[in-house]
């Protein structure tokens, strides 16, 4: 993703940004070594510069994604420069991808649908309910987030979009309601402006909440490659690809390497049409 931000950061809409993060309770060492490890720009900060009742605090430089024109740039890029046809069609099971005889390897990346659709049906999987703010504030261009027993504050740029700001938020395990609750606007506008005062000056202006179901996974993520018995003489092979919860747009691209390199072997002899590069 840094690559991409360097590279093609314009027409993805994704750049490098300034972050710092604060936790009210001092995090694993475990966590803290792993975090210096893959951090650019990773520093620890001093007491003195970390809000009053956190235990631990880093700045780093990150990323940040305007989310609607990500996914847009990726839909034209793999259907301009690969080729890619896509198809909106509800599926009555996850053997219903594969009706076409032709159809070899399935990527099963169907999130929150991994619950209930027929033969997937994974029940560690469960949506984690969140609610957030789209603000238009352009004099924040740094992300903030302040992770707490309960709760968790974050203030994150939008690239690319005159100045909107995101604010946040919530993770409720388990919660499958996709309403929005003006109570929790409100505490997020308190506790995100308590975090950065910055977002009242010169002013901030709120534009719409929404809410959104992540598509959580007890112990994980799962990226596996399985094999699925289609008829008594036929079968597919199903790479699964979905529960990264909130870190999606983090670990999407990494995910997808891996759920490809599982069916390399199989990749390989299909032939395909040379990309419009």
């Amino acid at each position: 993703m840094m690559k991409l931000a360097e590279e093609h950061g314009t027409e993805a809409c994704i750049s490098k940004t300034p972050s710092f993060e604060y936790w009210d309770e001092l995090p694993s060492k475990a966590k803290i070594e792993s975090m210096s490890g893959y951090l650019e720009d990773f520093e620890m900060l001093s007491v003195t510069d970390i809000p009053e009742g956190c235990q631990f605090g880093v700045s780093f430089t990150t990323i940040t994604v305007n989310a609607p024109r990500y996914i847009q740039y990726l839909y034209r890029l793999l259907q301009n420069q690969y080729g890619v046809q896509f198809v909106r069609e509800k599926l009555p099971s996850i053997k219903a991808a594969f009706s076409d005889i032709s159809t070899k390897v399935v990527f099963n990346c169907t999130g929150n649908g991994a619950r209930r659709l027929p033969g997937v049906e994974d029940a560690k999987s469960y949506p984690t309910r969140g609610q957030i703010l789209l603000t238009r504030a352009p004099q924040i261009t740094k992300n903030v987030m302040r992770h707490g027993k309960d709760y968790e504050t974050y203030i994150i740029p939008r690239p690319q979009s005159n100045g909107n700001v995101i604010l946040g938020g919530y993770m409720q395990k388990g919660v499958g309601t996709g309403d929005t609750f003006s109570s929790e606007s409100e505490s997020i506008v308190e506790r995100t402006t308590t975090l950065l005062p910055e977002l009242l000056t010169p002013g901030m202006e709120v534009l719409a909440a929404f809410s959104g179901l992540r598509p959580s996974r007890e112990g994980g993520a799962r990226v596996e490659r399985t094999s699925i018995q289609l008829d008594e003489s036929r079968n597919g092979i199903l790479v699964h690809n979905y529960g990264a919860g909130g870190t999606g747009f983090q670990a999407g691209l990494g995910m997808a390497r891996d759920a490809v390199s599982a069916v390399e072997d199989v990749l390989r002899s299909i032939p395909r049409e040379k990309s419009r590069l």
